[in-house]
């Protein structure tokens, strides 16, 4: 079978809505629904970014809940599964184009604007780029009066705030341009601004065209490593968990909090956004080492503890998260239910941790049974493919290239 998708559109419907690094293309969650989720009712992703999974279960009428810890992923996510009439959608637009000319062009009122004192906003933005993006910020929060609305424009100028910073954009990480590129770096902050908008308006009325059932997607800001609501996701009711989990802690491997700190400043107005990686799995370091009940995992900590001790108990403090977590995941899932995950196996200290066989020792842990794994290269996925390992530069090894998709079922 087949799972590299290599020459395929990822960007129908609304999955192409916004970059964001380590998405599951949708082809995998597609094929694994029809595999095994043609009976579902309930969908759950406990850690679902942009929503990929979600949309996938949109499309087929199955109400779906997805959790995830980062406000700009879970504004996407939200975004992309959500109908708003065109009418609806291309007055607000309309309005919008109307307000730019009259104000910025026939007026002359662009430098008229109260600068936010984001903290270092002149590092990332030049100052003609602040007051463009200070405006668009005023016109979202007074003058659209729709919910919905709202988070559509707000998912277009997540991504202009990006495109028109001196982050380098080929980035996962925020890595500042080089001083020439800076002052070659001319953005046209309204233009990109519309073409953003445009794009996921065309975007949307494909979604709204091809999806006419009522599903219903909920999204909360919740750590399930934590717990599960009851009030969210009563025990034993979800039919399939479909998820790509962290591949590691986010400080040194996909680093969500750095990716999404400057859209998290500006929209959500949280003072120091990049404090988000400390909260996702494995963001606290344990004090001591622990013992897992999977002997491969024991193995690996204690082969990195003796080369790096404290890098090893950044790897023990990512599993024990991770572990609660499937403990907590497994409680929700039915009997005969499964839990699909895409995982990718990271290198730590020279050590290829192996996630793929660590995860499917917790599920068993927790009363399933491992049915198949299925392995794909990793071809259209923004994850970086080498690091240093021991941080001297040029001493290169490989990375995420293969990812493993788990399938278990519940007992």
């Amino acid at each position: 079978m087949n799972w590299d998708f290599k020459l395929h559109n990822t960007q129908y419907l609304t999955h192409g809505f916004h970059t964001y690094p380590a998405k599951m293309i949708p082809q995998i969650a597609d094929k694994l629904l029809n595999e095994f989720g043609k009976n579902a009712k309930v969908l759950f992703d406990p850690y679902c970014g942009t929503g990929t999974s979600l949309v996938e279960g949109k499309i087929r009428n199955i109400d779906s809940i997805g959790f995830d810890l980062n406000p700009l992923a879970l504004l996407i996510a939200k975004t992309k599964t959500t109908h708003i009439e065109e009418k609806t959608l291309k007055l607000y637009l309309e309005n919008f184009h109307k307000y730019i000319f009259d104000v910025f062009y026939e007026k002359g009122k662009r430098d008229d604007i109260l600068l936010p004192a984001y903290q270092n906003i002149e590092f990332w933005f030049s100052k003609r780029v602040q007051k463009d993006l200070a405006h668009l910020k005023n016109y979202i929060n007074n003058y659209i009066d729709n919910d919905n609305v709202k988070d559509f424009f707000n998912v277009a100028f997540s991504q202009t705030i990006r495109e028109c910073s001196w982050t380098r954009n080929d980035e996962f990480k925020l890595y500042r341009m080089t001083e020439e590129k800076m002052k070659l770096f001319k953005p046209d902050v309204f233009s990109v601004f519309e073409g953003l908008l445009s794009r996921n308006y065309f975007s949307l009325l494909e979604f709204n065209s091809t999806i006419k059932n009522n599903a219903s997607i909920q999204t909360y800001l919740h750590n399930s490593c934590l717990n599960i609501p009851k009030r969210i996701i009563r025990p034993e009711s979800v039919d399939i968990v479909l998820t790509s989990p962290p591949y590691g802690d986010s400080s040194t491997t996909v680093a969500y909090g750095q990716f999404s700190s400057l859209a998290n400043q500006w929209i959500f107005e949280i003072d120091t956004p990049r404090s988000l990686d400390k909260e996702l799995m494995g963001g606290k370091r344990a004090k001591n080492r622990t013992m897992f009940r999977s002997d491969i995992l024991n193995s690996q900590v204690e082969e990195i503890s003796q080369i790096d001790p404290k890098r090893a108990l950044d790897v023990v403090s990512f599993y024990r998260d991770y572990q609660k977590s499937i403990n907590n995941i497994s409680t929700t899932i039915k009997s005969k239910g499964y839990a699909c995950y895409v995982v990718s196996n990271r290198t730590v200290r020279g050590v290829n941790l192996q996630t793929n066989d660590i995860t499917i020792d917790f599920f068993k842990l927790n009363g399933f049974n491992h049915i198949e794994t299925f392995e794909r290269k990793i071809s259209n996925k923004r994850l970086p493919k080498h690091n240093s390992p021991n941080g001297k530069l040029g001493n290169k090894t490989g990375l995420m290239n293969k990812e493993y998709i788990l399938i278990m079922q519940k007992i």
